[in-house]
């Protein structure tokens, strides 16, 4: 992992470097898409157990995108805030297009 990042843009950059495997960023987009469905549910339902599996779906699918396809240490071990803000930046970016689960097509 690199040092010396001071910035959350540096930050940013570094983050989509440890996420340049297609499988990895799929991954990432369905945990994040089912937490987002989690929270919903959780509200909907009134079923405030539903938070229980917030972190173990989010983190679940996270883990086995970088432990299994891009075979890497997830950046969250070392910076947490910035990893988790990052996935949704990340999950929005993919979504509207900005950047793309093929990290070749990416407009940074």
């Amino acid at each position: 992992m690199q040092d010396g990042i001071k910035t959350y843009k540096e930050f940013y950059q570094f983050y989509l470097t440890e996420h340049s495997d297609k499988n990895c960023r799929v991954m990432h987009f369905i945990g994040t898409a089912l937490v987002f469905i989690i929270i919903f549910l959780t509200f909907y339902l009134s079923n405030f157990f539903l938070w229980f599996f917030v972190p173990i779906v989010g983190y679940g699918f996270a883990w086995v995108g970088h432990f299994y396809f891009e075979k890497n240490k997830p950046a969250a071990f070392k910076y947490p805030l910035w990893s988790l803000a990052s996935d949704f930046k990340m999950f929005f970016e993919i979504l509207i297009g900005k950047i793309s689960l093929d990290n070749s097509k990416d407009i940074m």
